[in-house]
C-alpha cells in the first residue's frame, strides 16, 4: 500500500504517476477542501489531521509505503507535523519504508560552494531548522522502529503553475546579478521521478539532493523565465538598495548560497532527469500551462 501524506503539488503528480502505471495509491490531507480536490482529481483519498484530538484514522500504515510530503509548521524550530507522525506511527503500525522530501536549505550558507551530501549542517532559516528537526526524528524512528528510511533534499520546484510569473509582471526588483547568490532548482515532475526511484531503490538511511545540476543565480533564473514567458526582465539594483525593497522571504533566501552537486542521484539512484537543464523545463512548464 503506498499513501501519500501531503498530498498537494508534487503528491498530486506522483499520484497521477503511480495511477497511471496500474497501482494503488492514496493520497492523505489534512483538510476537507483537500479531500475533494483529490477526489475530485479520481485519486483515492483520506483525511488526517494530525496532531488534532480524537483522530480517526481507518488507513493500513503497518507495512506500508510512505512518502512524507507534509510541510512542518509556519513557525519555530520543530517539525510538530513529523513528531505527531511518529508518535501516530506508534499507535497504528510502522510502515515499511519512508521517504521524506526535505530541503537543501539544511545545509545553510555555502558561500557559494559546491555541496555534496557530506556537507555539515548548519541551518540559518527557522524553516530550514525544522526540516532538519524532521530528518532528526524520522532517523530516530528508524533506529528503534525497524522501518526504512529515504531522506530526498530538495533544491527549489518548479513546474507548471509554478514560476514566478507574478511577480515578474509586477516588476519587482531583482538583486543584480554579478551580486546575485547561486540557487538551485529541480522541474517537478524530476522530483516525482526522483520519488518513485527512492522509494523503489533508495539506499535505507541514505540522503540524496535533488536538483537539475545546473545552479544559477537567482537572478538568471528569473531573466530565464522572463525571457520563456516573453515578460519584462524584472530592474536589477545594487544589493545594498534592492535588500531594503525585498520581502523579508526573499532577503532571507538571498542570505544563502550554494551549488548542489546531484552526482549521487543519478549515479547512485539512477535517475535520468527529463529536465536536466532550465531551458527545456521552462518550455515544457510553460506548455502544459498554457
Amino acid at each position: 500500500m503506498k499513501l501519500i501524506l501531503g498530498c498537494g503539488y508534487v503528491g498530486t503528480r506522483l499520484a497521477r504517476q503511480y495511477q497511471a502505471a496500474g497501482e494503488s495509491v492514496t493520497g492523505v490531507v489534512r483538510s476537507e477542501q483537500g479531500l475533494a480536490r483529490l477526489r475530485a482529481a479520481g485519486i483515492e483519498a483520506a483525511r488526517l489531521p494530525l496532531g488534532e484530538p480524537d483522530v480517526v484514522d481507518t488507513l493500513d500504515w503497518a507495512g506500508a509505503e510512505v512518502f512524507h510530503l507534509a510541510p512542518p509548521p509556519g513557525e519555530g524550530r520543530e517539525d510538530g507535523v513529523t513528531r505527531a507522525l511518529v508518535e501516530h506511527f506508534a499507535r497504528v503500525g510502522n510502515p515499511r519504508r519512508l521517504v521524506y522530501v526535505s530541503t537543501t536549505g539544511v545545509y545553510g550558507d555555502c558561500d557559494g560552494a559546491w555541496v555534496d551530501e557530506s556537507q555539515p549542517l548548519r541551518p540559518v532559516a527557522d524553516r530550514a531548522w525544522r526540516r532538519l528537526d524532521a530528518e532528526c526524528v524520522l532517523r530516530e524512528w528508524r533506529a528503534r522502529s525497524g522501518g526504512e528510511l529515504v531522506i530526498l533534499r530538495v533544491a527549489g520546484i518548479y513546474g507548471p503553475d509554478r514560476l514566478p510569473l507574478a511577480r515578474l509582471r509586477s516588476g519587482q526588483p531583482l538583486v543584480r546579478a554579478e551580486e546575485a547568490p547561486y540557487s538551485n532548482r529541480v522541474h517537478v515532475d524530476d522530483l516525482v521521478t526522483t520519488c518513485r526511484a527512492a522509494m523503489a531503490r533508495g539506499g535505507d538511511g541514505e540522503v540524496y539532493n535533488v536538483s537539475d545540476g545546473h545552479p544559477s543565480t537567482m537572478t538568471e533564473y528569473f531573466r530565464a523565465v522572463a525571457e520563456a514567458a516573453g515578460l519584462a526582465r524584472a530592474p536589477e539594483l545594487p544589493l545594498a538598495e534592492a535588500m531594503g525593497q525585498l520581502s523579508t522571504g526573499m532577503r532571507s533566501y538571498m542570505a544563502e548560497s550554494r551549488r548542489l552537486s546531484n552526482r549521487k542521484l543519478r549515479e547512485s539512484l539512477g535517475v535520468e532527469l527529463r529536465y536536466p537543464d532550465l531551458d527545456a523545463g521552462l518550455r515544457a512548464a510553460l506548455a502544459e500551462a498554457s
